[in-house]
């Protein structure tokens, strides 16, 4: 072997696991129903690609994708065969018991999402398969197909109480995968418990990323365990939302951008409160916050 093609082999045999590991995160979540759901078109991107305005139309992405509009989706968007690795479970944890939806294994599993909803919902909200579009079942066969968890918990309160019982969930889904990634996501008034986790160290060590669905802006998220971790958050929501201003989020996203913090947002142009629950591509966030 000359010297040349020895130095390129040693270098390979030392790169080689660094790139592997590169391509494997890059794949941490593969494909389903792209052409579907992540053929969504950008009309401005800033921040490197950190922020994005989709281009939303309610009698395309409404109408257009629903045999009932907003209450039943059409066939192609969906596979109900995910039905067959979900359960409900009543989980008895630290705090006390609480009942959650489970799709895919209950414990050695790649990676984690746990959904909180918002005021009214309960577990049912994100095992929901035929409204929102088709997005949550979404969400459930890409984390059935690639070896992960979907948890979505009935949460009993938006207090120090519901943040503690998702604190112990998450502590759970820590445990049984074995220190695997944990991705906490939280819609509308559920971001109360995205905020409330945001401030406990302990939690935040065992999450890999947090996404906020059309959540309420928390001025001292700037001064949390969250963001002196560095702790990667996703913002999605609509630029009409008519419960908490999107104006009001993109100053926190702007303010935290400032301080080094890894983060996005995403704002669906003529978007309500309710876009980004249907409209989120769930695909590219837990790839991008499964770290």
């Amino acid at each position: 072997m000359s010297t040349a093609h020895f130095r390129t082999a040693a270098i390979s045999c030392v790169l080689f696991p660094f790139l592997f590991l590169a391509s494997a995160h890059a794949q941490a979540v593969g494909p389903f129903k792209d052409d579907l759901f992540s053929a969504q078109r950008a009309i401005e991107t800033g921040d490197g690609g950190d922020f994005t305005i989709i281009d939303y139309d309610e009698m395309r992405d409404i109408n257009g994708r629903d045999s009932i509009p907003e209450r039943r989706v059409k066939d192609r968007y969906v596979s109900l065969k995910v039905r067959r690795v979900q359960e409900n479970q009543t989980l008895n944890l630290a705090t006390g018991p609480i009942e959650v939806g489970r799709v895919g294994l209950d414990q050695g599993q790649a990676f984690t999402v746990i959904f909180i909803h918002g005021r009214g919902g309960d577990r049912r909200l994100g095992l929901n398969d035929i409204s929102f579009g088709g997005n949550f079942n979404r969400l459930k066969n890409l984390a059935a197909e690639n070896g992960g968890t979907y948890y979505t918990p009935s949460v009993r309160s938006f207090d120090e109480k519901g943040v503690a019982d998702v604190a112990a969930l998450v502590a759970y889904a820590s445990a049984q995968s074995a220190g695997k990634p944990v991705v906490l996501a939280c819609a509308s008034m559920g971001s109360f418990i995205c905020w409330g986790i945001s401030r406990d160290p302990a939690t935040v060590a065992k999450l890999s990323g947090m996404a906020i669905l059309g959540g309420a802006p928390d001025p001292a998220l700037f001064q949390s365990a969250a963001a002196k971790a560095k702790l990667p958050i996703w913002f999605t929501h609509g630029s009409r939302d008519s419960v908490y201003a999107a104006a009001d989020q993109l100053a926190i996203y702007r303010k935290l951008r400032g301080a080094g913090q890894p983060i996005r947002f995403t704002l669906f142009e003529t978007g309500s409160h309710g876009t980004p629950v249907r409209m989120s591509d769930w695909r590219a966030l837990l790839n991008w916050l499964i770290r």
